[in-house]
């Protein structure tokens, strides 16, 4: 094998477990174990990575993605060779790291799964081979598990001295930078019968220091669970003078252990290390010998022989990794896919653990993702509800009702979610922002919820608000309101004021409408989903989210008259500051007055300055409705009539931005062409767009943003750093929010064109960004979608991504049309002839009404979309009377509903 050549992963099962040969060719690559109980970890390919279970509690040194390669720490296993020398079974050794380049590097393979980790190293010169699994167990643990299995490869007996090396980092992030050598004075250090332990005295904090409880351990045995000889618990003693983590004295020269087997040694004040050193070992030609090791972060002491009693030997680590993968499997697996290609099929094994990762970590504590503290923001919550929506939507009614308790009266929110239910934090550097996004994700969520329940009394629920110092959208600061008095809106009684959940929609949609700048469009103020448009806090305007906003209102009206004929709801209660905001049901604001819109809005600022009056007032649900749709359709004619860009090429395409010089951001200028992908989709992807503008956008979308070598891009080359528009423009052409392929946005795109009936079109954006993180040698990342891929095809941020959510809920309900009807269940599909196998089936396996459902489409006739529909459909073998609606077919919840839980029930649809 040519040691230089690229070979990509591949997938060696049928449930995500994929091999790459020779990983450490590949910078950046790493991979996440982590478990509910809170232990957060990433390994690489030489076991660089960090573990922790929060932003204070890290176990190894906290990294960015440039340390995978520039650190000399990791989870390092050592073994001196009687006659040879020292050699890294995790790569990571001066030596070794020397040779990568030359005929005597090691040979290396990763395989991997739902979740766990296995590298095997090979030395042909040593005749030694390592195998090393790691993972982190289901269960309440924070621990991660690491085997090391030695065979020897050669023709004559191998004399070994092995010993871990893991750093023991533990203490909070914060302290990398600040303080670093003085908060290792703080280190308590204990060894016992299996390792080494850390609990510092204290939480350095210049704030206010308090004493510390948490607690960290590295500690090992064999595979028959002997205990080690001795420890090095100190990390410089370790080294030596002179020495280092990739070339350690106490390896190098075989010394003893510092402190010998037996425990109870107490230090204090160095940087600690979980060093242990196992008895020396022979082995003859053709055997081998384990070792296990378990990292481990308690709330108090750590109960050691607990921990060893259930993880500390080979026969117990290989029960725990079967009971990892059974149990990985069954929440990857809550949703299959079979088409003609399946090796895609597996890849989306991989997209939908995607959305579970998200919130097992937040936005943090992975290598690219070096920001942050673990929390996640408002519209990664919502978008993170699409996938349990569909993959956990048991769940789901709680955690909607308590994340409208994040709204305050003025239409924005906070933007921290807490740790607890219902828990918000109003910025993590107490900065008044808003981002005026917000508002418009949460009914599309809740929409995706009804369609999928039929659980309109949910509108009618009522939750409190959410109140802070900040109001009239973060302009203004209410001097009254202290900490103490806690984050609930109150009455003028001082009472908590709770509202309906539909008052808490209509007050995040109808605010922003009259929130506009002087081109009549929605103020950008902190940004919108583009965090990169950061610049244009006064004059900024997001046609693009004015397009979203407006055909939220349409369906909110909608929704409405279907809750007045579904559930007599004649009237609906709102707070009665809210009648200023219906205008048409009393005194008529002039909608295309920017400044008219904004006295009316400010009136309602006063009427409603971080309180309310607490009396509500029952209006005509029609009348409400009627106002909604009055204030969507003039968004509509303004946008299609004031924010269309007319190409010479015939084609043309949305505006979706103003600066903060109030210049038009899109068009045709001598400088080039300025476009982005994001006004295009919000348009299309709701009702803003007109049918015949569609074409033209995906006309222009093509020949403008369309890059061969790296898919679709999210703007083209503006030039220049836009001061008045964002921070975006200052990074490079090509990386991240600056015309990089961004997923997230490329995955909406496609899930617009398959909405507006474009399925041709939407399948080859599906497909192209497919193609982008699949190809290994361009895009460097395991299966998955990264965040974006850059200029040169690279795939960075991986895994913690909102993407992964629309992507599977694009695959789920458009490509394969299983999708929710105010309860009902709708089955329209839009797949194509590649995506049926060979015997002309297509299948998805989905949970819909609380039943575990495999659809199962056969084509009898073309398998081209728009050449076939709906013959008949079977459930359990049983033909299903259908009611045909306009391009599928519905089933109604009530049949599904007398289906049996538990098991998995079929439902046959012949297309012809």
């Amino acid at each position: 094998m040519d040691r230089n050549q690229i070979n990509g992963w591949y997938f060696t099962g049928q449930d995500g477990e994929f091999r790459l040969q020779q990983p450490d060719r590949s910078s950046f690559l790493y991979f996440p174990l982590v478990n509910e109980a809170g232990m957060m970890s990433s390994v690489t390919p030489k076991l660089h990575g960090q573990a922790a279970s929060g932003h204070n509690t890290f176990l190894t040194p906290p990294l960015s993605v440039e340390d995978l390669h520039n650190s000399r720490a990791s989870r390092n296993f050592w073994v001196y060779a009687e006659g040879k020398g020292a050699w890294s079974a995790s790569g990571n050794s001066a030596r070794q790291n020397a040779a990568v380049y030359t005929n005597h590097a090691d040979e290396a393979v990763l395989e991997a799964g739902f979740l766990w980790h296995r590298v095997t190293r090979s030395n042909r010169e040593m005749g030694i081979t390592a195998e090393i699994t790691s993972f982190v167990p289901c269960g309440n643990d924070k621990a991660e598990l690491m085997k090391v299995v030695l065979t020897n490869t050669g023709d004559e007996t191998l004399v070994l001295t092995p010993t871990a090396a893991v750093p023991l980092y533990a203490r909070s992030a914060d302290d990398v930078r600040d303080h670093r050598h003085v908060t290792s004075l703080l280190n308590r250090t204990y060894t016992s019968a299996y390792g080494v332990e850390v609990q510092p005295a204290l939480s350095f904090d210049e704030r206010g220091h308090r004493v510390n409880h948490v607690s960290y351990g590295v500690f090992g045995a064999e595979g028959d669970g002997s205990r080690p000889v001795g420890f090095f618990p100190v990390q410089e003693e370790f080294i030596g003078e002179g020495g280092s983590l990739d070339w350690p004295e106490a390896v190098v020269l075989n010394a003893a252990p510092a402190v010998p087997a037996g425990g109870g040694v107490h230090s204090e004040g160095y940087e600690a290390l979980g060093g242990i050193r196992f008895a020396p070992v022979s082995l003859e030609p053709g055997t081998s010998h384990a070792y296990v090791l378990v990292m481990a972060i308690g709330d108090e002491r750590l109960d050691v022989p607990a921990l060893m009693g259930a993880y500390g030997s080979a026969a117990a680590f290989d029960c725990c990794l079967e009971e990892n993968k059974a149990f990985w499997s069954a929440k990857v697996n809550t949703v299959q896919f079979h088409t003609g290609d399946l090796q895609a099929d597996q890849w989306m094994k991989w997209v939908t653990l995607q959305p579970v990762l998200r919130r097992l970590y937040g936005n943090s504590f992975l290598p690219y993702h070096d920001y942050g503290r673990g929390g996640r923001g408002w519209r990664d919550l919502w978008q993170d509800c699409l996938a349990l929506l569909i993959m956990e939507p048991a769940e789901v009614r709680g955690l909607l009702l308590n994340n409208y308790a994040g709204v305050r009266i003025d239409g924005s929110n906070a933007t921290i979610i807490g740790q607890q239910p219902g828990e918000f934090i109003a910025d993590r550097n107490n900065i008044p922002r808003v981002w005026m996004d917000h508002g418009a994700w949460p009914f599309l969520t809740t929409r995706l919820y009804l369609d999928q329940s039929g659980d309109l009394d949910f509108l009618l629920q009522e939750q409190s608000y959410f109140r802070d110092t900040f109001m009239s959208r973060c302009r203004e600061r209410d001097t009254s309101w202290e900490e103490s008095s806690g984050h609930y809106l109150r009455n003028a009684a001082g009472e908590v004021y709770k509202g309906t959940i539909l008052e808490h929609i209509l007050l995040q949609n109808v605010v922003p409408f009259f929130n506009v700048g002087e081109h009549n469009n929605i103020l950008l103020e902190g940004a919108d989903w583009n965090d990169g448009l950061d610049m244009a806090a006064e004059k900024g305007e997001s046609v693009a989210f004015t397009a979203f906003y407006a055909s939220n209102l349409l369906d909110i009206s909608r929704m409405l008259r279907t809750l007045k004929e579904r559930k007599n709801q004649v009237t609906v209660e709102l707070a009665e500051e809210m009648t200023l905001l219906l205008d048409s049901l009393g005194e008529r604001v002039d909608y295309g007055s920017a400044a008219g819109k904004l006295e009316r809005l400010n009136s309602f600022y006063a009427a409603a300055p971080n309180k309310v009056s607490g009396i509500r007032v029952a209006l005509d649900t029609e009348r409400v409705a009627e106002d909604l749709a009055q204030k969507a359709e003039w968004i509509f004619n303004h946008l299609r009539r004031n924010e269309w860009v007319q190409s010479e090429h015939g084609d043309g395409w949305f505006n979706g931005y103003y600066n903060n010089d109030g210049e038009r951001v899109e068009g045709e200028f001598a400088e080039g062409i300025r476009m982005t992908l994001t006004g295009q989709v919000f348009p299309m992807m709701g009702h803003a767009a007109a049918p015949e503008q569609i074409p033209h956008i995906i006309a222009a979308v093509e020949r403008n943003l369309l890059d061969a070598n790296i898919g679709y891009r999210l703007n083209s080359r503006f030039g220049g750093i836009q001061q008045n528009l964002g921070r975006a423009f200052g990074f490079a052409f090509g990386h991240k929010e600056n015309g990089a392929m961004f997923s997230h946005m490329t995955v909406m795109y496609g899930n617009a064109l398959y909405k507006r009936g474009y399925v041709n079109e939407g399948r080859k954006v599906l497909e192209s960004l497919y193609t982008l993180s699949t190809d290994f040698a361009s895009s460097r990342i395991y299966p998955g979608i990264p965040e974006y891929i850059n200029e040169q095809g690279r795939g960075l941020y991986t895994y913690l991504t909102g993407s992964a959510s629309w992507l599977l809920l694009t695959m789920v309900t458009e490509v394969f049309g299983v999708k929710g009807r105010l309860g009902d269940l709708l089955l329209e599909p839009k797949l194509v002839r590649e995506q049926f196998d060979q015997a002309g089936k297509a299948a998805i396996k989905t949970i819909f009404a609380e039943r575990e459902l495999e659809v199962v489409y056969t084509s009898t006739g073309s398998s081209d979309y728009g050449k076939y529909q709906i013959h008949f459909a079977t459930l359990n073998g049983s033909v299903v009377t259908l009611q045909r609606v306009s391009g599928g077919v519905i089933i109604p919840r009530q049949e599904l509903e007398a289906l049996k839980t538990g098991e998995c029930h079929l439902i046959e649809v012949t297309l012809a």
